[in-house]
């Protein structure tokens, strides 16, 4: 597990971008229940916290995908994440909606996307990587070539795995579920009969109820 990770998940623990409780699910927009929530449009308030990320990113992007020549974030928690890393970057942003605009010019990416253009994908979180796929098939489809999708955060859900292998897609995550989890049971934000009851919802989150 490296630094980042653990100062990240720390951080988001820190700020309750993260919220675990057992006793009392939350419901995502998927419809699935979980006692685990994540946002990480909580960082974006924290300086201190949003400069270890988008300089994480930064890195992460240098040294995996130094022919990178656009930054591209997720609409809409990764916008701002995603506008940050192409400024220190020094590279032109784009951002990708979930859906066409439903007037003016329809837009789906929004910003000037040159075709033939290498772009990195900032996501803010992954759990089965549906809507990150669909932005991937999104900068594709406007004649451009995906280098990789970097996230803060992943639930790392194996339907993701096999989501982005199917894509043909790289993914790199900051963060992750392992190291959350560790850095919680280290502070004692969760005991050994919750962690149970995580890892009981994590092995099928789709049909889990407490």
């Amino acid at each position: 597990m490296s630094d980042t990770a653990k100062q990240i998940a720390k951080a988001l623990l820190q700020i309750k971008a993260v919220k675990i409780n057992v006793n009392k699910h939350f419901v995502w927009a998927s419809g699935w229940n979980s006692p685990f929530y994540c946002d990480n449009r909580k960082t974006l308030s924290y300086p201190e916290i949003r400069k270890l990320i988008y300089t994480a990113f930064a890195e992460n992007i240098n040294e995996k995908y130094s022919d990178c020549e656009v930054v591209a974030g997720i609409a809409t928690g990764a916008i701002a994440h995603g506008a940050l890393v192409a400024e220190i970057l020094n590279k032109p942003f784009v951002y990708v909606r979930s859906s066409p605009k439903s007037h003016g010019m329809e837009n789906l990416i929004e910003g000037e996307l040159t075709e033939n253009s290498k772009v990195v994908v900032i996501e803010d979180l992954i759990s089965t990587g549906s809507s990150s796929i669909a932005a991937v098939e999104a900068i594709r489809k406007a004649n451009c070539k995906v280098l990789g999708i970097a996230a803060i955060f992943s639930y790392e859900f194996d339907a993701a795995r096999k989501n982005f292998l199917a894509a043909n897609c790289d993914l790199t995550t900051l963060c992750n579920y392992t190291a959350l989890l560790n850095e919680a049971i280290k502070c004692r934000y969760i005991n050994a009969d919750d962690m149970e009851i995580i890892n009981r919802w994590r092995k099928s989150p789709e049909t889990w109820k407490k």
